[in-house]
């Protein structure tokens, strides 16, 4: 009976210690997974556009790279266009790869120079969120129509592109993003928010990017008929584009807020791995 107590005492002794070993092995994987980049991979064919599950390398967490941003991410909460969290969300965070979270930094610290920090609404978007906008807008879901796409019917955001199968998102080096200013502790007011399905939102509206010149408002019968935005509105999103295009970001014709890195590291490949 002796000799049985003890065998047992060490077998269980034993599995305790292979117990203890795999929670630390597990937890070890979990902090390598985005310390700064995950050992993890996905290599696309050549000349392919390939969707990758695997954790990303060189993906690194915004708030670490670039301190002084605020982060509000909205597609971890209920108040985007299809009005619920979506999918691959499970954090509140901001990823990009090395090479963009380092320009990033760059235009961080233009912008801070002229009373402004960088407020991100997203970055690196999985997949699987992607697929969740393609299926809502197959619904008659509209709950959120009057905040975002008030003008528009909601069957027209597919063909019309402002929602696509994929998304340069996916890549892991484009931002949406606007400015906070630090003097009155509130956001840069840019005439309109993000995600807004409309010609109000195309950086070319009422202005000229280009010599960034304040036209007025925009001319034509098409919904909104006369809409405008104001001369410093204006203003204030051509202050947010010079200082993201002079750090290597291109911008998008259709969206104030939207940028992708000049020179991004994965041009053909898309991730799906969870934002967290």
């Amino acid at each position: 009976m002796k000799t049985n107590l003890s065998c047992n005492a060490a077998d269980a002794a034993e599995k305790g210690f292979f117990k203890r070993l795999l929670r630390q092995a597990a937890g070890l994987t979990a902090a390598i997974f985005f310390a700064l980049s995950v050992s993890a991979c996905c290599c696309p064919s050549a000349g392919s556009y390939a969707c990758c599950e695997k954790a990303p390398r060189g993906f690194v967490h915004v708030s670490e790279a670039v301190p002084d941003v605020i982060l509000e991410i909205r597609y971890h909460t209920t108040y985007n266009f299809a009005g619920e969290r979506i999918d691959g969300y499970e954090k509140p965070e901001a990823l990009l790869t090395v090479e963009a979270a380092k320009a990033l930094k760059a235009v961080s610290d233009d912008v801070m120079k002229q009373g402004y920090r960088l407020k991100i609404y997203d970055a690196y978007r999985p997949q699987r969120a992607v697929s969740h906008f393609v299926r809502w807008a197959k619904t008659d879901d509209t709950r959120m129509k009057a905040c975002f796409y008030p003008n528009l019917d909601k069957s027209v955001l597919f063909p019309r592109g402002y929602i696509a199968e994929k998304s340069g998102h996916s890549r892991g080096s484009t931002v949406d993003l606007t400015l906070f200013d630090m003097a009155s502790g509130k956001e840069v007011d840019m005439g309109g928010t993000f995600d807004y399905f409309g010609k109000e939102s195309h950086p070319d509206w009422c202005g000229n990017p280009e010599t960034q010149q304040y036209t007025g408002p925009f001319p034509g019968s098409a919904k909104p008929s006369g809409g405008k935005i104001n001369a410093e509105q204006f203003r204030n999103r051509m202050i947010l584009r010079t200082a993201m295009m002079r750090h290597g970001f291109k911008p998008l014709a259709e969206e104030w807020w939207h940028f992708t890195l000049a020179d991004e590291p994965y041009p053909d490949t898309c991730f799906d791995y969870p934002v967290r």
